[in-house]
């Protein structure tokens, strides 16, 4: 099995910065896209940015410019640098993983994790 444990949510004031992390760990082969979504109350869970294992990025337009997400490969890990915050950035913020196993290497799972709270006070 997988486990995705965020970090990093809390409290701050509009303008201001917060790094998400997310860590996965298991039996894993290999991750590729690692991504992070967010849902606010009773908004649908979307797509804030994704990055695959060689490096390559994708972002919400809402986003772009404002947040970073990154990863290191050897630590299973993904981040999401968020500054210049919002009030409307204020949501849950999961982040996912689309992982293989060394028993069937061609074969990828997804996996979330328990999500974390961003508050952003104007």
């Amino acid at each position: 099995q997988v486990q995705l444990v965020e970090s990093g949510g809390g409290l701050v004031q509009a303008g201001g910065s917060l790094r998400l992390s997310c860590a996965a760990s298991g039996s894993i082969f290999s991750i590729n896209v690692m991504g992070w979504y967010r849902q606010a109350p009773g908004k649908q869970r979307e797509l804030v940015a994704g990055i695959r294992s060689g490096g390559r990025t994708n972002y919400a337009d809402s986003v772009k410019g404002r947040f970073t997400i990154s990863r290191d490969n050897a630590k299973n890990t993904a981040y999401l640098q968020m500054n210049m915050l919002k009030p409307e950035d204020t949501a849950v913020y999961y982040c996912n993983a689309d992982v293989s196993f060394p028993r069937n290497s061609d074969i990828q799972y997804r996996y979330w994790g328990q999500g974390t709270q961003v508050t952003v006070s104007s």
